[in-house]
């Protein structure tokens, strides 16, 4: 991009961060505030920042419609079978950089359905059979949650109860060369995946149709919450700010770009006044 344009490589990257803190303000300014009327798909879609030593999920609440309600991220110790050679790389970097916290799903998941499940209210959430979701439900006590578990083993096919997610994994691999398997083009910082996966969403609930094939309205249009698709014009026209909708925990912390990075731990946070 930066050499169709003849500019710095940085100025892309700037343009993206603020294109993505759009997207979140955005995202905030429609969706819904009262409890979501349809059954939601909780899921983690697995990534990494700077290698493969660092995994991540990205923590997607999404609905029946397959409108994005929300997503946060939750960063993860690198598991799976090692050789010797990977498990004393492991130890190293771990030694250096400290250990994720064993408990950052379930905190994650906790903040991401409180965001969107308001106090008081009740919703279906259907996810595979992961241990930390049902600990992040009894922390909130407030919400009546009925949960639903399908087992990841299933055939991901339309008829599967977590179709809706599924799709948005392949979506999210098929259109994100940060997210393909075996890429060199992963995240190198967990921020900038996030920011991406920001302008994923708006694409995805605002301007997308919802079946490619049907060519029909998006996930927004299909729950209320726009009129009809949104054009990139659309999505532009208006400069938002986040004092006008106040943002708080991990929303603000990723909207001012203080999600970190293990591997390299300076943060870029986003500090400017009038470009916001």
């Amino acid at each position: 991009m930066a050499r169709e344009a003849g500019s710095s490589h940085l100025t892309v990257q700037r343009l993206l961060e603020r294109l993505g803190r759009h997207c979140l303000l955005l995202h905030e300014a429609l969706r819904p505030r009262r409890a979501p009327s349809e059954p939601l798909i909780l899921d983690g879609f697995r990534a990494f920042e700077a290698g493969q030593y660092w995994p991540f999920d990205l923590n997607l609440l999404i609905g029946e419609s397959h409108f994005v309600y929300g997503f946060n991220d939750a960063e993860l110790r690198r598991s799976g079978t090692h050789t010797d050679r990977q498990r004393v790389k492991r130890a190293r970097l771990e030694a250096t950089y400290g250990r994720p916290d064993p408990e950052a799903t379930r905190r994650a998941v906790e903040e991401l359905v409180g965001r969107v499940v308001p106090e008081g209210a009740s919703a279906e959430i259907r996810s595979d059979e992961h241990q930390a979701y049902p600990r992040a439900f009894q922390r909130l006590s407030d919400r009546r949650i009925r949960h639903v578990t399908t087992s990841s083993k299933a055939s991901r096919t339309p008829t599967n109860p977590l179709f809706p997610v599924n799709l948005a994994d392949l979506l999210l691999r098929h259109g994100s060369a940060n997210h393909k398997r075996e890429t060199i083009a992963f995240s190198k910082r967990r921020q900038g995946a996030l920011y991406r996966a920001a302008i994923w969403m708006v694409w995805r609930n605002y301007m997308k149709p919802s079946s490619e094939r049907r060519r029909d309205a998006p996930p927004g249009v299909a729950i209320g919450v726009i009129e009809s698709p949104l054009t990139l014009p659309a999505v532009l026209e208006q400069r938002l700010f986040p004092w006008r909708a106040p943002l708080s925990g991990w929303l603000e912390r990723c909207y001012f770009g203080r999600i970190p990075t293990r591997r390299w731990p300076r943060l870029r946070s986003h500090e400017l006044i009038h470009a916001v």
